[in-house]
């Protein structure tokens, strides 16, 4: 397909500096250096001088790691070292942040124990100043029993790719015999620990677990990561006060477990600690690229979410459109329903302020979960399903599709679908701080998304692009559609919602958004197979995003 952006000699010259630093990085799929950094290294949460880097040790007792940051691949000049005491009161984690380096600057960074050295990291600083281009990979879902994380491979792989942008789901939490099983067993990647995940070693049994598919430590040694979380580090759907697969009589007080995840994602993350005031649990973060983007992520499940409302108790009491109407407006849409705690708001209009004070022509926000007014079409009468109340034994997912569709109703209200007052009040929020163009880049529902956005009065507030699951499959067809009727459902939901003007849920994978002073560029990558460890690439759509006045242009190429 044929790029729409303007290509300058200086980003010529960075993109093949970044082909020839992924040239220094271990060939895709080879194995540790030694076994004592099985784990892998990482890399991430930089800013203009610093960035958190990290490791795992395996070993007996209480060690003191040193660390080596050099500006080339071979070590000649090592610009930073140091050392980081680590034992079982962290499992053996190691996280420095290293200081004092340059902004915008490229860097080499490795391990060492004893005689063990681990393999090599690249990684980078946040860009201060003039900035013509910046490349971010959208990942989310990757769900280890579901497949290899052979599009965490294709990102380290993309000399495109700058920063990794991953907005959660990075593991779940579900136990050998939950979603996946089957398909686990097949391949060699069943969960561990057995059982669900409650308990802090529990927890940092599973963050390990994936810390050694040969996709992620290639994609982590590659890339910095920049992340948020959502509901699976801890457990499915959560709110402030427990969550849908939190059952207290069996698995003990919420917050305590809810607290361990917390625990375990800090210490297996190359996250950076809260700031004097905060707490871990606030985790959102914003990082400024020079004078081209802000990006600013959410935390959405724990630190504000009201519960969820649950479409169960109404499935026999809505019989018209006027009692799913006003459904809608009394539970779902009900005033003070929140998802975004004061401080996070506080901290986003800050950032916008001080992304219009740079003249940046880019705002991005690190959406969780779906943000696009999705609503399900009458899939029964537009012939897409067959009648479930005529079918002996109907898809259970048919069932559900069919109830919603006859009434018009959000597909999920764990989404913001679910939260209509909290995001009418994140749109005005915007509008207020004079930002209606905001670049949504969204995990959480195993589908790719392009959506055009706007709020209920029908003014722009930006766009959005959703990524589809890194192994997680898509609904439609993990619920036992065939793949030509999860593609008409997908045709239907977009001629059906006018925020929808695209999507897929047929293929995992990763979208690549690239930045530009005029335009930018979204690229939908899909891999082709997560049963081997080895995947080929293709693009499935390219959309190139531009200004239409105040507001953002979302057009497909051709």
């Amino acid at each position: 397909m044929t790029s729409h952006l303007p290509v300058s000699r200086r980003t010529t010259l960075a993109a093949l500096s970044a082909t020839a630093a992924l040239a220094a990085l271990p060939a895709r799929g080879a194995a540790p250096v030694d076994p004592v950094f099985r784990h892998g290294v990482a890399s991430g949460d930089p800013d203009a001088t610093s960035v958190v880097l990290w490791t795992r040790v395996t070993a007996a007792a209480p060690v003191e790691v040193t660390w080596e940051v050099a500006s080339d691949a071979r070590f000649a000049r090592i610009v930073r070292s140091g050392t980081f005491a680590t034992g079982p009161e962290r499992d053996f984690t190691v996280k420095p942040l290293a200081e004092g380096l340059a902004p915008g600057g490229r860097y080499f960074y490795r391990f060492r124990l004893g005689g063990a050295v681990s393999p090599v990291g690249q990684t980078r600083t946040l860009p201060v100043g003039a900035l013509d281009r910046l490349g971010i990979a959208l990942a989310s879902c990757s769900n280890y029993a579901f497949g290899h994380f052979t599009a965490y491979g294709a990102i380290a792989r993309d000399p495109a790719v700058d920063f990794v942008l991953h907005t959660g789901d990075y593991i779940y939490e579900y136990g050998a015999d939950g979603w996946g099983a089957d398909i686990s067993r097949r391949l060699g990647r069943v969960h561990q620990p057995a059982h669900e995940i409650v308990s802090l070693a529990d927890y940092r049994t599973r963050h390990a677990q994936y810390k050694t598919d040969a996709g992620a430590q290639a994609m982590h040694a590659a890339k910095p990561l920049l992340a948020c979380w959502d509901d699976h580090e801890s457990a499915n759907n959560p709110w402030t006060g427990g969550a849908q697969n939190h059952q207290a009589d069996k698995e003990g007080d919420w917050a305590a477990r809810r607290a361990a995840s917390i625990q375990a994602y800090f210490e297996w993350m190359p996250v950076r600690e809260p700031v004097p005031g905060r707490s871990r649990m606030q985790f959102w973060r914003t990082w400024a690229f020079g004078d081209l983007a802000t990006l600013s992520t959410l935390e959405t499940r724990h630190t504000a979410r009201a519960l969820q409302i649950d479409y169960e108790p109404y499935r026999k009491t809505i019989a018209s459109f006027a009692d799913a109407a006003a459904m809608e407006r009394d539970a779902i849409g009900a005033p003070g329903r929140t998802m975004l705690a004061p401080e996070l708001e506080a901290d986003l209009a800050q950032a916008w302020a001080r992304s219009r004070e740079l003249g940046q022509p880019w705002r991005l926000i690190g959406n969780p979960m779906p943000i696009a007014r999705t609503r399900v079409p009458d899939v029964v009468a537009l012939g897409l399903i067959p009648d479930p109340a005529t079918q002996a034994k109907p898809l259970p997912a048919a069932q559900d599709l069919a109830w919603k569709g006859k009434w018009n109703l959000p597909f999920y209200t764990d989404t913001w679908d679910g939260y209509e007052w909290a995001r009418e009040r994140l749109y005005a929020q915007a509008r207020s701080a004079g930002v209606n163009d905001l670049i949504f880049l969204t995990g959480d529902s195993h589908s790719f998304w392009a959506n055009r956005l706007a709020d209920a009065s029908g003014q722009p507030v930006g766009i959005e692009l959703g990524t589809a699951g890194i192994s997680s499959p898509g609904d439609f067809v993990e619920s036992g559609f065939d793949p030509a009727t999860a593609r008409r459902l997908d045709a239907a939901l977009a001629e059906h919602n006018p925020e929808v003007l695209w999507t897929d849920n047929l293929h995992q994978g990763f979208v690549r958004l690239e930045l530009r002073r005029d335009a930018a560029r979204a690229t939908f990558v899909a891999v082709d197979t997560v049963l081997r460890p080895q995947a080929n690439t293709s693009v499935l759509s390219q959309w190139r995003i531009s200004r239409s006045g105040t507001a953002l242009a979302l057009d497909r190429s051709r």
